[in-house]
């Protein structure tokens, strides 16, 4: 599985963004699609999962962040709201195949940055 992300950028406290991650296979045959960022001298912390119909989140973003599908375009999109200086990270694209101790896949990360 390769996995294409995108959408980071600059924006505002309070701020939205969309992040989107493309794979090449078929999102809904793959067992657990999901979202890690890290920070700057941080260790790479899990987001949120998507798996079947359900999705989990951290509880730093709960509440204000959503995983979803779209179909569509075969891809896994976080929409982030509510957006806070301490969500600024490098976020990454993640699939695991072969169920929950299966093999993981990474996308590029692309970079939020929760600035005034």
């Amino acid at each position: 599985v390769q996995l294409q992300a995108s959408g980071g950028g600059l924006v505002p406290p309070g701020g939205s963004l969309k992040l989107s991650c493309v794979a090449t296979r078929n999102i809904y045959n793959i067992d657990y699609m999901g979202w890690y960022r890290q920070a700057p001298g941080k260790q790479r912390e899990w987001v949120a999962t998507i798996t079947g119909r359900s999705t989990d989140y951290a509880d730093s973003v709960k509440g204000r962040f959503t995983i979803f599908r779209d179909g569509a375009k075969n891809a896994v999109n976080l929409q982030m709201n509510s957006l806070k200086p301490e969500d600024t990270a490098v976020y990454y694209c993640n699939a695991r195949d072969g169920g929950f101790h299966g093999t993981d896949y990474w996308g590029q990360g692309t970079l939020v940055t929760v600035s005034s």
